[in-house]
């Protein structure tokens, strides 16, 4: 009797059909975090907001053109990391990603004035590609070589600078901002002086991207900067090449001396430090 009263449970339980539920498949864990503590405020600025100035509080001003090299130390934050590594983008690369992701509209190089129809995301950086002719025993090869933010060296910045008499004040306004290639010397392959501007993209509309991508910063790893804190606060450094004059033409166009040529950006920087000088002069 105890036997069947003990096997009894064990038939019932057999015998109740089993439900399968299905099962849930466990979802992936976050990436580890490079830190001890998770960024946060780099990613959620906005642009520097700026004074508001209105045309008849311009008592003078002066359109320029500079040239920023970025082999120069002070301009190296720029040009690194040749590759994006974590958080941190080339200013390239930035610009690059916010036109294939159609946050900012590029325009011609003969364009700056933004005034014609703004370039074609997927067809701008394809064609970039260059063609790279090589030798494999004896026969010649070509291929072409895609685009890589890696190979600009220079921006061009169009930039105006006025004397607000409101605030009694010089001040500075960046409205433009162009990429350049340096084109190679096709004997040595070594860089030459010779620029290869690729497009003009307004300023204005890129500040949200650039306050959003983050700097090096040099002094304070907790501390970051911005790329629009960079243009803002202009932590670089840049050559006047044009100034705006009737003829429109470039500093290198009626003057052939380079030495020459920087005496006269030197002149015109001292010209427009001086317009605010004169400004309390009596």
């Amino acid at each position: 009797m105890i036997k069947y009263l003990i096997l009894l449970p064990i038939l019932s339980m057999l015998m109740i059909p089993q439900v399968h539920s299905q099962v849930q498949p466990e979802e992936a864990p976050p990436p580890p975090r490079d830190g001890f503590y998770e960024r946060r405020a780099i990613h959620e600025r906005s642009p520097i907001e700026l004074p508001y100035v209105r045309e008849a509080d311009i008592l003078w001003s002066l359109r320029v053109w500079q040239r920023i090299d970025l082999r120069e130390r002070i301009n190296q934050r720029l040009y690194f990391p040749e590759s994006p590594s974590g958080e941190f983008k080339s200013l390239m690369q930035v610009l690059k990603d916010a036109i294939i992701d159609g946050e900012v509209r590029a325009y011609g190089i003969d364009d700056e004035s933004f005034q014609g129809e703004p370039l074609d995301p997927e067809r701008l950086f394809e064609d970039l590609a260059r063609p790279f002719t090589f030798t494999v025993e004896g026969e010649e090869f070509t291929e072409m070589v895609p685009f890589s933010t890696t190979d600009v060296y220079i921006f061009r910045i169009k930039e105006e600078w006025f004397i607000d008499k409101r605030r009694g004040r010089l001040d500075v306004r960046i409205i433009g901002i162009s990429p350049a290639m340096l084109v190679r010397d096709e004997d040595t392959g070594e860089l030459t002086n010779v620029q290869e501007p690729i497009f003009w993209i307004p300023f204005e509309e890129v500040r949200p991207v650039l306050a959003r991508a983050p700097v090096y910063n040099l002094h304070n790893s907790s501390q970051m900067i911005s790329f629009d804190d960079l243009f803002i606060r202009r932590f670089f450094n840049g050559t006047i090449y044009r100034e705006d004059r009737p003829d429109n033409r470039a500093i290198s166009e009626y003057i052939e001396d380079p030495v020459e040529r920087l005496m006269e950006a030197e002149r015109i920087k001292e010209r427009i430090r001086n317009m605010e000088l004169d400004l309390w002069h009596y």
